[in-house]
């Protein structure tokens, strides 16, 4: 799926002209390209006839297109001679040993990097993996060679794509690889004088630890969270969340209602209008939602069911992951329910998005559904509908799916 602001790319399969080209060298501009029509690497060298292992070199900045190779992407891409014209520039715009300007430098990536997360929302991580490796190593470099007060700024951003590089390599289900770059962000926030991106990283660790299922782990980071003295509000919000989560799946209803006031006390003292410089908004029914999940976890099937009805409103028109988990949330509260007929008309509903997200949390998800369902009696049709969310959970679930 494309974005929505005009520039280019309609949805996988497509092959929409670009208006305007990303900022970047010809790697990163060749990733957010192929991201943007939602190609895998595969697909778009089978289109340009080129190999796999070029396009990854070129996107890598490992190698350095030839003119054919670059004239071929553009015919792929629709860009008109723009990505051959980029090929025949300096690969870094710069001599090695260069000042970098920053401010150019940091508003044209942050264009990227909020593009890339609208696509990464719609179609997954593997689409935008590549691109946010390629602009991290711009990035970085340009912090190197950046100089006076204002490399600040480039440090910032590195941070801010470090972070959401990890949430995609734990949506791809690569834990390692989500801790190392969550800790690489930590490291390049402190570089640019931001301290608040150490307090969100405790709370990713204890969302990493609560898919694997370490709910005493997920419990000891969200506390850490909450008391570290950087917090924002916003932040000390998201580690209530995962605290309540993680104590209805322990079983531990009045400290799961106590992580919930304090998350309710959290979310009141954000202040209106500012988004939150890390992790998601709260709100969009986030209370409600946050609820229904912990009622899943304490296994009130029937509550939970009736709290994901009130507020399906904001999710249907949420990014397609948030719709995807939440709807099967919604069928396994259907499921425990004894209403089978009508969560796996859900679910069955949704498994073409869970393919094409291939998100290893929504996987997880889909797993706590087959739990549910299996034990009930079903005819073939919806037998059909759960060993079909069986195999598609167990490609590439997080450990604890």
């Amino acid at each position: 799926m494309g974005p929505t602001d005009g520039t280019a790319g309609t949805g996988p399969g497509g092959k929409p002209a670009a208006a305007g080209l990303p900022p970047g060298d010809f790697g990163v501009v060749l990733a957010t390209l192929r991201a943007r029509h939602g190609w895998s690497v595969r697909e778009f060298a089978r289109r340009a006839n080129v190999s796999e292992g070029q396009v990854c070199n070129l996107e890598n900045g490992l190698r350095n297109p030839t003119p054919a190779v670059a004239t071929a992407c553009d015919a792929v891409l629709g860009t008109g001679g723009r990505l051959a014209e980029l090929a025949d520039s300096v690969r870094r715009g710069v001599p090695s040993d260069g000042i970098v300007e920053p401010g150019p430098l940091v508003a044209g990536y942050e264009r990227v990097l909020g593009e890339l997360k609208g696509i990464g929302r719609s179609t997954g991580p593997r689409f935008v993996t590549a691109s946010l490796k390629s602009v991290i190593r711009t990035l970085t470099d340009a912090g190197e060679r950046s100089g006076g007060e204002q490399d600040a700024g480039v440090w910032l951003l590195a941070s801010e794509f470090a972070e959401y590089a990890g949430w995609m390599a734990q949506e791809a289900g690569n834990t390692a690889e989500a801790l190392r770059w969550t800790n690489c962000a930590v490291r390049w926030g402190a570089r640019g004088g931001d301290e608040t991106v150490a307090a969100y990283a405790l709370v990713r660790k204890a969302h990493i630890a609560q898919y694997r299922g370490d709910t005493g782990a997920a419990l000891g980071w969200a506390a850490q969270a909450e008391r570290h003295p950087a917090a924002t509000s916003a932040i000390r919000a998201h580690a209530a969340r995962r605290a309540a989560q993680s104590h209805a799946r322990r079983g531990d209803p009045g400290a799961c209602r106590d992580a919930l006031e304090r998350f309710g006390g959290h979310a009141a003292e954000i202040s209106e209008g500012r988004p939150p410089h890390w992790g998601p908004r709260i709100g969009d029914g986030g209370p409600r939602l946050l609820a229904a999940s912990c009622m899943l976890g304490l296994r009130r099937f029937g509550p939970a069911a009736d709290l994901f009805a009130d507020a399906y409103g904001p999710v249907t028109a949420a990014d397609s992951n948030s719709r995807a988990r939440f709807a099967v949330r919604r069928a396994t509260a259907l499921a425990g329910a004894g209403r089978l007929d009508d969560a796996c008309h859900l679910v069955s509903a949704t498994l073409p998005v869970i393919r094409l997200i291939d998100s290893a949390t929504v996987r997880a998800d889909l797993a706590r559904f087959v739990e549910e369902a299996r034990p009930l009696k079903a005819g073939p049709g919806l037998l059909g509908v759960i060993d079909a969310s069986a195999a598609l959970a167990a490609g590439r679930a997080l450990a604890a799916g």
